[in-house]
Order: structure tokens, then C-alpha cells, then sequence
């Protein structure tokens, strides 16, 4: 299992109603088929942090990863979230003990800024 963890605070400027949009399109990547499991909701963590939400997806394997790093329902829904987010950090954690899995994530990560550029800059657009 392969576990995806964000936590994110939203921009200041962003309204009630958008924050209301972000979390729903959360919710429909948290419930694509190749996601296990998953939570969309409040932070828990230290609020000196700075973070308010998190968002968190378990997948069973690379290949579930694959697939929910592609989906056009994911796709989407990262063009409408990451506007929004003024703070962003991620985790990754799994089960599977392959010593090159983390470079397999992050090849794969690497890979998705090539092929969907514009995701690449929503990304670095936001501090973490």
C-alpha cells in the first residue's frame, strides 16, 4: 500500500464557496477506483504549522499510482485545486519495504510534470 498525504492551507483571497468547490473536487479524486481508501477534511496537526486541511489516499501499488496520477477525473481536479492552495506539503509513506520504491515515485512524479507541463507550474507555484 502506498499512502499519499497532504496537508494545505488555502489562499487567503479564496472564498467560502471556493474552498467548499476544492474539497469537493478532493473528495471525487479520493474516490477514484484505483484509491483503497481515503480522508478529505481538517488538519490535526499543530496549527503553527500553518496548515488548516488535509487530504490523505491510500493505493494498493505503482501500477493504482499510475493510475490515479492519470485519471482525467485527477487531472481535472488538480487545475481547479491547486489555484487555491496556499500552502502545500506532501508525504508518502507504504508498506512495500523495495528499497527503490521512493525513486519509482518520484520517476513517476517526474514523468507527469513532463507530460502535463502546466501541473508542473500550478505546482510551483504554491510554497511548501
Amino acid at each position: 500500500m502506498i499512502i499519499l498525504m497532504l496537508r494545505f492551507a488555502f489562499r487567503a483571497e479564496t472564498t467560502q464557496a471556493e474552498r467548499a468547490a476544492v474539497l469537493t473536487a478532493m473528495r471525487r479524486t479520493a474516490n477514484l477506483d484505483s484509491v483503497s481508501f481515503s480522508a478529505v477534511g481538517q488538519d490535526l496537526g499543530d496549527s503553527a504549522d500553518g496548515y488548516t486541511h488535509a487530504y490523505c489516499a491510500g493505493v494498493r501499488d505503482l501500477v493504482a499510482l499510475r493510475r490515479y496520477l492519470y485519471d482525467p477525473v485527477h487531472l481535472d481536479g488538480d487545475l481547479q485545486i491547486l489555484p487555491h492552495l496556499a500552502r502545500l506539503s506532501a508525504l508518502q509513506s507504504s508498506d512495500d519495504m523495495d528499497p527503490a520504491l521512493k525513486e519509482k515515485i518520484v520517476a513517476m512524479h517526474r514523468e507527469k510534470v513532463a507530460a502535463h507541463p502546466e501541473w508542473g507550474r500550478l505546482l510551483d507555484t504554491i510554497p511548501r
